[in-house]
């Protein structure tokens, strides 16, 4: 028999004319049954509804007779989001289940974008739902008291886990998760040193505190498909969760899926390098003509203001129902842009990762992906943002921006199709986010240094973290550690009866306004003359604009005045040629998963069965690299050589991602170099390498020796192969900006960019030389080998080319597998007088490619002033 509260949930499904789906019921039995643990929902398929209704069930069973007019509960969810894009949306749908049911509930938010006064009122009066990201938790566990605001808490739901997931950011959830699970837990010592305030309480007040404390605190996880579900789930719940407490609930919806791709009508003259695509946006705008509302993802922000200005450009008859959407544009923008979408008053939205995720965009029919998206799972929650709501059609097109993208296109079909997705994996000893979060709880209300370790091995992230570890993590906050002792600036936190706290209203305040994880270069808001922002662009970009310069941003032409107090003013131009302004860090790399069926397809094309239609239309091209060189099958390996003007080329093809590449490029040339010494000039792309010397390579000789792409001796033979100390300081900078070594200033008066670059580089040399065991040092280290090469890809790659026979073609003029690399190369030349495209010309007549090819290897509309920089 149905309970009060369910019967009251089946009753507005009905009044909606909406029905349940199987896995919303489950949702529902394992939640009113008190599990905990993950919803496995693709976007648009109800999965907000699935965990927020059963809380509301679980609450009416609780008070059947007062739930329509019991309010001043104090906070009773905790909904955590990556994006605060997310929260006004979630919030929306909430509200109006909770005032379509009589419930006299507020569902509040509190982002980076809540101002002071919601947050003092959000003090004063609790919701019974808050909508927050990772950042604002941390800054709540920083106020003082903050056992008060959690001690009704009953549910924490982390939504778009999968996002967060192996990130730093996801570290930060964890590690705030173990303190709110032990509030809930009612442990007496641990609750009478949280609860209580600085001043002692009355024992009676203190005894009514705990026994609101002493409860389980449900805990689930939303997360789209990743290969590693049940490991997700793990890490969000911690070591501590007993078992028989945890539950998977998966929707098994056959989501409608139906992917296209826009196929060049002359294959053999569509670019073979390039990374912009509107080569093809005729057939784009096509698209959106017979769409109702289209969204167009790119891969970069300057991607995305490249295509609105050449749709604007080429058809101005879109202009006021068409729109932009990507990180650094103004917060008021972005939130126009949204709420356009959902009134249906924009016909097309040119748009990054800031809308990837579960914002709720009904009118939407159709999505565009400009570019490889690199990866299945990023692709499959792109794709979803059309048909966003239950039983709809999904239908997105994939529009290559160079030929051999085509078979990535193919590649994420099939991908799809097998049902083949990443695996996130987790972030383990990240030692500058447990620093920030040891001193986040100095701040607040102190901590003792036995309950806290406790604490944290029950997390995933540090369950191996050792005691020494710990010990030393202790004395850095406190004494600065071995090296930074004698300066009080490093001296945060004190000691008190066994208390650590922090004591200084200066060093609270600071670290407050530097709490989070996510470190970038340093911004600079950009507002009108005249008042008004549009965004932020970064100082780098900035620093290089002169008065009166033009550039494009947030879909205007601007002309730059001034920089003043961390801002570049700006007014309106006419101007028709302006910079694209760039951004560090926008080209992804082939997932391991792709970079499989990738090299899938090729052995279908290499046996001549190819069945897709983007395989098929790249026959031409394929036959050409068959005449020139040599498909490989699956179980060979393909190396190519030829000489030219520039030295001697040989060109590898692991197919596994460019940062693969990078590490596998320089390894390889040092192997090489052991038999006979060589500098080497080195480019990637996702698909291969080039190594380039002005002397003959012993190639021959290499592949010889057995151990020329063995895992023998790899860290050692990668450390020497790489300026390891300078990959690691530049990962250091980021540890050091998170772990609080250095201060980025207060709102409005940021410390620039290259004078924290050089703070940090001169703490790197410190501890490298006084203390070579400081462990933000070895994390600088284990962080350049885990991501920027990607080492456990590298090592699977290696062990793969081992079992696999070498093909060594000598080759005279570049291949098309070949070509697209050399592109790359032209980022390795210091000084040129020549553009991009006449420097790719010159490369084409030089090998005897088609100079109307080259024209279109790197296309580009004509407002276009700069094109980034590739390879090395």
């Amino acid at each position: 028999m149905n309970s009060k509260g369910q019967q009251v949930i089946q009753q507005w499904y009905k009044q909606k004319q909406w029905k349940q789906f199987p896995f919303q019921r489950e949702m529902e039995e394992a939640y009113l049954s008190g599990y905990s643990g993950l919803l496995n929902a693709p976007t648009g398929s109800g999965k907000t509804f699935a965990l927020f209704l059963p809380f509301l069930a679980d609450f009416i069973n609780k008070h059947p007779d007062t739930y329509q007019t019991k309010n001043n509960n104090g906070l009773l969810m905790l909904w955590i989001t990556p994006l605060r894009a997310l929260t006004n949306d979630i919030r929306k749908a909430m509200q109006e289940v909770c005032d379509e049911l009589g419930m006299p509930w507020r569902i509040l938010t509190r982002t980076g974008d809540t101002s002071a006064a919601d947050k003092a009122s959000l003090k004063r009066k609790l919701p019974e739902v808050l909508l927050t990201t990772p950042e604002s938790l941390h800054l709540m566990l920083a106020q003082k008291e903050y056992a008060k605001v959690f001690q009704g808490l009953q549910v924490l739901v982390c939504d778009e886990w999968h996002e967060l997931l192996g990130t730093k950011r996801g570290v930060q959830v964890e590690l705030g998760l173990s303190r709110l699970k032990k509030l809930a837990s009612g442990d007496q010592q641990f609750a009478i040193s949280s609860v209580q305030s600085t001043e002692l309480i009355k024992p009676q007040t203190a005894n009514r505190q705990l026994r609101s404390l002493n409860r389980q605190l449900k805990i689930w996880g939303i997360s789209a498909t990743i290969g590693n579900l049940e490991q997700a789930a793990e890490v969000l719940l911690g070591n501590d969760f007993p078992p028989d407490q945890i539950r998977m609930v998966r929707a098994k919806i056959d989501k409608r899926l139906v992917i296209e791709s826009v196929i060049p009508e002359n294959i053999e003259n569509y670019s073979w390098a390039g990374h912009i695509g509107v080569k093809l946006l005729p057939q784009v705008m096509e698209i959106v003509a017979k769409s109702k509302t289209t969204l167009i993802f790119t891969n970069t922000r300057s991607q995305s203001e490249i295509w609105y200005h050449a749709i604007i450009d080429n058809y101005p008859e879109y202009a006021g129902i068409m729109a932009m959407h990507h990180g650094s544009l103004d917060n008021e923008l972005r939130n126009w842009v949204e709420q356009a979408l959902h009134a249906e008053a924009l016909k097309v939205v040119v748009c990054t990762s800031s809308l990837d995720l579960g914002v709720d965009f009904r009118p939407v029919d159709t999505v565009v992906q400009v570019g490889s998206p690199k990866g299945v799972a990023r692709f499959m929650q792109r794709a979803g943002r059309s048909g966003h709501h239950p039983g709809a059609i999904s239908k997105a097109y994939f529009v290559p921006t160079h030929s051999l993208e085509l078979l990535e296109g193919a590649a994420l079909k099939d991908a799809i199709k097998k049902g083949v997705f990443e695996s996130r994996d987790p972030m383990l000893l990240t030692f500058d986010v447990l620093i920030q979060y040891m001193v986040t709880l100095a701040v607040s209300d102190g901590f003792r240094a036995d309950e806290l370790f406790a604490e944290l091995k029950s997390t995933f992230a540090f369950a191996d973290m050792r005691r020494d570890e710990y010990n030393k993590l202790l004395d850095f906050i406190v004494s600065g550690g071995k090296t930074l002792a004698q300066y009080d600036e490093f001296l945060k936190v004190e000691v008190e009866n066994g208390l650590f706290k922090v004591n200084s209203r200066r060093v609270a305040m600071r670290h407050r306004l530097s709490i989070g994880t996510i470190t970038s270069e340093l911004s600079i808001r950009v507002k009108w003359l005249s008042g008004g922002s549009l965004g932020t662009l970064e100082e780098g970009f900035i620093s290089k604009l002169k008065p009166g310069n033009t550039f494009w941003f947030a879909g205007r032409s601007l002309e730059f005045i001034k920089v003043k107090d961390m801002t570049a003013y700006v007014k309106k131009s006419k101007a028709t040629k302006g910079l694209i302004p760039s951004w560090a860090g926008g080209r992804m790399p082939l997932s391991s998963q792709l970079s499989a069926v990738f090299r899938d397809k090729l052995d279908e094309v290499a046996h001549g069965i190819e069945q897709d239609i983007e395989v098929k239309a790249l026959k031409p091209l394929f036959d050409l690299q068959s005449q020139l060189s040599h498909l490989p099958q699956s179980h060979e390996f393909l190396i190519e050589s030829f000489k030219s003007k520039e030295g001697h080329h040989l060109l590898f093809y692991p197919f596994e991602g460019r940062l693969v590449h990078e590490g596998m490029a320089s390894l390889l040339a040092y192997r090489i170099s052991r038999i006979r010494p060589a500098s080497f000039s080195i480019a990637m792309n996702d698909y291969g390498f080039e190594l380039l010397t002005d002397e003959d390579i012993p190639i021959e000789e290499a592949l010889e020796d057995a151990d020329f792409f063995s895992i023998n001796n790899l860290i050692e033979d990668i450390q020497n192969s790489l300026n390891a100390n300078e990959m690691a300081r530049r990962r250091f900078r980021d540890i050091a900006h998170i772990g609080g070594l250095v201060f980025t200033g207060y709102p409005g008066q940021q410390i620039k960019n290259k004078h924290l670059q050089a703070s940090t580089s001169l703490l790197f040399e410190v501890f490298n030389e006084y203390e070579p065991d400081n462990l933000l040092v070895r994390q600088a280290y284990n962080e350049a080998l885990a991501f920027q090469l990607e080492e456990f890809r590298l090592r699977a790659a290696l062990q793969r080319i081992q079992k696999q026979s070498i093909v060594l073609k000598v080759i005279e003029r570049p291949t098309p597998f070949a070509f697209p690399i050399m592109v790359d190369s032209l980022g390795r030349e210091k000084l040129t007088t020549e553009t991009m495209e006449e420097r790719i010309a010159k490369m084409a007549r030089r090998y005897h490619v088609d100079e109307e090819d080259a024209g279109k290897i790197a296309p580009k509309p004509r407002r276009v002033g700069v094109i980034r920089k590739k390879g090395f």
